[in-house]
């Protein structure tokens, strides 16, 4: 079915641009950490690297929820129901608040057994424990104020979303300078110092969200509603959560074991490691940014009945992420001379974090035309199972069993052991396409009456 280009490309950059720039801000928040820590030293710097892991598996936990929100939320919001949608909201406040309470008292409670699934040297324990028994009380803040975002993002408000978590972002960067090197008469707190930042900026992002979404056009939580939500939408919504909740736990467990595979080869290769993580979190701000748009522009059209449409605009997104796939490739080989000199590693680091980037580079084509395709296009129409599969078998039955085996029996080399984290992606390419052509994704997910 043709499409009006041109009303689709301003769609398209609408959306993406505040999502892509949001997607950057966050990254940027791990991207100052290293820099500024990896001046004061290697350890602090990859302590926090280890225990921002942590948080990492608490995302999953939250982008499963609120993924399944707005799956339904752009489907709802494409037919005009905005009753179902409060209710969707309610429901992903809930479930969300509860994991943030979970993780809150894992870190204040049990900070040094969860660093040593990490690591096991004492001196990164000892810093990373410290940085969570303060950056644990951020994680009370996180999952309700990405439920808000979520919401804005769906209703049109995508654009005041950005700002908010840009402008927290901000803050966090600043307020790291000021605690990690003891500016402006502050205690120089280093590792500490960063996770008294996040906490401060994440309460700050929290308040903004709540006073935005008091402003007329904007949901927000109608108490007396919380506890009675319709069971059709409660099932519907569980349809979606729980197949993306294992595929969330899949991936970001199976991430946190590369990170936990590469932290027990040495400090060298953990440092190498953490550099080329907050690289790769940078460069896929874009194609994240062009996943969030895809979910919510064919979920939009989905819902609102125009199924041929919908079709159509999954197949030319699909098309674009390879484009953005290749350019990434390019764009991590010409960046790997500059991210050399911007940190302070042991030759033998450096020698390491050389061969990440160039493994890093092939790894990006894949990324970027399966986070587009999975979690936009396929997701956007409800097709939440396949992501699941892709990464029991790519994943959980390749990629990390080869890394296991490198680097305890094998005794591969770290860059050997890297590459076999970064097969999961390229190598289910074409599994993707043969499911994408199959068009189970576009369904329209809605009820006439939620």
């Amino acid at each position: 079915m043709p499409i009006d280009k041109r009303k689709f490309n301003k769609t398209l950059i609408r959306l993406t641009v505040p999502i892509a720039l949001q997607s950057l801000m966050l990254a940027s928040v791990a991207a100052a950490d290293a820099l500024m820590l990896g001046t004061v030293a290697q350890s602090e710097m990859t302590a926090v690297s280890l225990a921002t892991q942590i948080q990492f598996v608490q995302n999953m936990f939250v982008t499963a929820i609120t993924s399944a929100g707005a799956i339904l939320g752009a489907q709802y919001w494409g037919k005009g129901d905005t009753t179902a949608l409060e209710d969707i909201f309610h429901m992903i406040l809930r479930y969300a608040g509860l994991v943030s309470v979970a993780f809150f008292l894992a870190c204040e409670l049990l900070p040094g057994p969860l660093m040593h699934i990490f690591t096991s040297d004492p001196e990164l324990i000892a810093i990373g424990s410290a940085y969570l028994r303060i950056a644990g009380w951020s994680y009370l803040f996180t999952g309700i104020s990405q439920c808000y975002l979520t919401i804005m993002k769906v209703t049109d408000h995508v654009k005041p979303g950005a700002l908010i978590s840009t402008g927290a972002v901000l803050l966090n960067i600043v307020l790291n300078a000021i605690f990690i090197f003891g500016l402006l008469g502050a205690p120089k707190m280093q590792a500490r110092g960063a996770a008294l930042a996040t906490t401060i900026s994440r309460i700050v992002e929290l308040a903004l969200c709540v006073g935005v979404s008091a402003r007329p056009t904007y949901l927000r939580p109608i108490w007396n509603r919380l506890a009675k939500l319709p069971k059709a939408l409660k099932a519907d919504f569980a349809r979606q959560c729980l197949p993306l909740l294992g595929g969330s736990l899949c991936w970001g467990v199976g991430f946190t074991s590369y990170t936990a595979i590469m932290g027990h080869m040495g400090t060298d290769a953990a440092a190498a490691n953490s550099v080329a993580a907050v690289v790769r979190d940078l460069v896929c701000c874009l194609c994240n940014g062009i996943g969030s748009a895809a979910g919510i522009m064919v979920g939009g059209e989905l819902g609102a009945g125009r199924l041929e449409m919908g079709k159509a605009y999954g197949i030319r997104l699909k098309n674009i992420s390879y484009v953005i796939g290749f350019g990434s490739t390019a764009f991590v080989l010409a960046v790997t001379p500059g991210v050399l000199r911007m940190v302070s590693l042991t030759p033998k680091a450096q020698e390491y974090l050389t061969g990440m980037m160039v493994i890093m580079a092939v790894y990006m084509i894949g990324r970027c035309v399966n986070t587009v395709t999975i979690n936009g296009v396929l997701d956007g129409g409800g097709d939440t199972v396949f992501d699941l599969y892709s990464l029991i078998v790519s994943m959980w039955c390749i990629a990390i069993p080869l890394a296991l085996l490198g680097a305890f029996v094998l005794n591969w080399s770290p860059l050997a052991v890297y590459a076999c984290t970064c097969l999961d992606e390229v190598g289910k390419i074409p599994w993707v396409m043969l499911r994408f052509r199959k068009y189970k994704w576009v369904r329209d997910l809605t009820r006439t009456s939620a």
